[in-house]
């Protein structure tokens, strides 16, 4: 084997890529700073003072199907993520509707995330003085003009961006969080704040139903840990660094929202003025600090959100350009969306990519909705979408583990995946019946984009080509060496 077959895999993408770079796709996708600029009001809206359950409870279900992912990830590898997964557990045309809606889960939330640039913007300007507001879609068609041309360059550079824009905001933030944690334990907070254990308290009345409601914030606040996955075909050693990418980034993400929601939490306060504040809040850590420490940090820490959320969406649409070309050259669909340039970028993939997340702005323009609803409704729906290829990815990852001969997993851990499908089922279920509009809505957009990758898996030859091309690129047996690691590793 030459060395140039080496560095490419089947499909033509390069391989040049380390877990620290897997890791660094995922983390950057989720964008953990960027979402803790937000969600945690979100969160706060709905279970008050103990807004800190829905991340708990997130995190939980979230880990519960990150076991999944990382099981077969030491057997796949494959730049479509879960629709190979699916694909190769479950049939093809199961395959193709999972990576049907990784795909639309990846664009929505791309361009929320670029809407809440503008928010961020925005708010940046007023920070500073300025009375230039510029309409949140004009600095949103800017960002993802950018997106489109950092997206065009070598998987390692975007990778790197990725986690040098998230090390630098989660600094500042971190700084913040031990701040307020500091003054809050000391009783020199502003407002007289004191710490308290009450953040683990739910509002009475409050049930398991309300916290699965309100975990919508918390898988949001995850979406994107298994982007790893579509870098199958371009990381040197898959079947060992993603499963490590994948732990190494949920543990990461995981313990600084916990800091992020406690210091937050116990920044506003816990008495019912602090809760609406915080619930209401459009910009939590310029507010808080500019309370606890001082109006320098709140703009840094602006534009820190801002610069996270840009690689959010560089993430997004990066990693659903990369599911997009794995399904049109698998289906023996667009050649076109099936090439890559001469660096391995799948450009051409990007650029649908692109038109789509601007068509789904203009819409939200359109609606008059104003910037933050506008951000809301696109990640909500996109994390519908998420949620409904979770299920299929972990329905996929019992199928294979347990009723099949191909691993030796223990029987008995059958029970985190079951568990991971009631917890994803129920926080849908949740997020699907009983809502107010138009959030009542979201989820027959979602049935309806479903319905039509369904139909357009019927197209003849589409799902024998497919089975083809995963059985032939990546059938799901490992190595001596994976095998090995996946025997100790239970």
């Amino acid at each position: 084997m030459t060395t140039e077959q080496t560095k490419t895999s089947p499909g033509g993408l390069k391989r040049e890529l380390k877990v620290a770079d897997a890791a660094a796709f995922s983390v950057g996708l989720i964008g953990p700073v960027g979402v803790m600029a937000l969600l945690g009001a979100g969160a706060a809206s709905i279970l008050g003072g103990g807004a800190t359950w829905a991340f708990i409870f997130a995190l939980v279900a979230v880990a519960l199907v990150a076991y999944g992912f990382v099981k077969l990830s030491r057997h796949i590898s494959h730049t479509g993520s879960v629709y190979a997964t699916v694909g190769l557990t479950l049939g093809a045309r199961s395959g193709f509707i999972a990576g049907w809606c990784l795909f639309f889960a990846y664009v929505t939330i791309g361009a929320g995330s670029g809407i809440e640039i503008g928010l961020f913007v925005q708010q940046l300007f007023k920070d500073l003085g300025s009375s230039f507001e510029p309409d949140w879609i004009w600095v949103t068609i800017i960002a993802l003009v950018l997106v489109v041309l950092l997206g065009r360059r070598e998987v390692h550079v975007i990778t790197r961006i990725l986690l040098y824009a998230e090390l630098i905001g989660a600094l500042f933030v971190t700084i913040l969080d031990v701040v307020i944690l500091i003054r809050v334990g000391s009783n020199t907070a502003p407002g007289g704040q004191t710490f308290s254990w009450k953040f683990l308290e739910l509002p009475a009345g409050t049930d398991i139903g309300v916290i699965a409601a309100a975990a919508v914030f918390g898988f949001l606040a995850f979406a994107g840990f298994e982007g790893a996955a579509t870098l199958g075909e371009e990381t040197s050693n898959p079947k060992r660094d993603i499963p490590r990418a994948f732990k190494i980034a949920l543990t990461v993400v995981g313990a600084f929202y916990l800091l992020s929601i406690v210091a937050q939490s116990l920044g506003y306060g816990l008495d019912a003025a602090g809760v609406k504040k915080f619930s209401g809040s459009s910009a939590p850590y310029s507010e808080l600090a500019s309370s606890y420490v001082g109006n320098w940090l709140a703009d840094i820490l602006t534009l820190a959100a801002t610069i996270s959320l840009f690689a959010i969406f560089v993430g997004t649409l990066s990693g659903a350009a990369r599911v997009l070309f794995a399904l049109t050259r698998d289906s023996g669909g667009n050649n076109r969306l099936a090439r890559t340039a001469p660096n391995g970028a799948p450009t051409n993939a990007l650029s649908v990519v692109a038109l789509l997340a601007l068509l789904v702005i203009v819409i939200e323009r359109l609606t008059g909705a104003a910037v933050l609803d506008a951000t809301f409704w696109a990640l909500t729906i996109g994390t519908i979408a998420l949620l409904v290829a979770y299920v299929l990815a972990t329905v996929g990852a019992i199928r294979f583990l347990f009723f099949t001969k191909k691993t030796v997993t223990p029987k008995w851990q059958i029970v985190v995946p079951i568990l991971a499908l009631v917890l994803v089922g129920y926080t849908l279920y949740k997020n699907a019946v009983g809502l107010d509009a138009p959030y009542s809505y979201f989820p027959y957009m979602v049935a309806v984009w479903i319905l039509i990758g369904l139909a357009i898996s019927f197209r003849p030859g589409l799902t024998a080509n497919i089975t083809k091309q995963l059985e032939a690129m990546n059938t799901p047996v490992p190595d001596a060496a994976t095998e090995a690691e996946t025997v100790g590793s239970n």
